[in-house]
């Protein structure tokens, strides 16, 4: 099981489900603590802003970054939840959430796991340059990118409400 959520409710969230693997996209300089009860080799961390194109002073998600992702999810054993948080819940957390489901459903139809994303969360605007980053390294060929731009942008929010993904 995946949960996907703002950073607001990443301890209630881990305490909640029993997570033992946690996804952590955020910008270089937000302050934040390590959930309890997560060992930190089975934390993932990545800092970066959520933008989709070059701004001064601001640090964009990276191929290196959707790489590590990636390798963090095929290390998962999925006996025990994974919550994978960013921000607001909304945008770079919910690009993740995609990128496994992709990850973990090769033979699927990009755009059909698209919709199942927004059927879980109406708020869900992936951030698309994560996922073009990760549709490259995993060879979809710009089907991820097409599919998410197919469900466009989710409703308005400030911060998403926690959903659940099964990979």
């Amino acid at each position: 099981m995946i949960i996907v959520g703002p950073l607001s409710q990443v301890q209630p969230l881990v305490d909640a489900h029993g997570v033992r693997h946690v996804v952590t996209l955020l910008a270089p300089d937000t302050p934040h603590d390590p959930p309890r009860g997560v060992d930190s080799a089975r934390h993932l961390k990545l800092y970066f802003h959520d933008i989709v194109q070059h701004m001064d002073g601001h640090t964009p998600p990276s191929a290196a970054d959707a790489e590590r992702m990636i390798a963090f999810f095929q290390s998962w054993d999925r006996e025990a939840p994974m919550l994978i948080h960013c921000w607001a819940g909304i945008s770079r957390s919910t690009a993740a959430a995609y990128t496994a489901l992709c990850m973990f459903r090769p033979q699927a139809d990009e755009g059909a796991l698209a919709q199942e994303l927004r059927a879980a969360s109406p708020s869900a605007t992936p951030n698309r340059l994560i996922v073009s980053l990760a549709d490259e390294v995993l060879g979809r060929n710009g089907r991820m990118v097409k599919a998410i731009e197919g469900i466009g942008r989710g409703a308005d929010a400030f911060e998403g409400t926690p959903f659940v993904l099964r990979p």
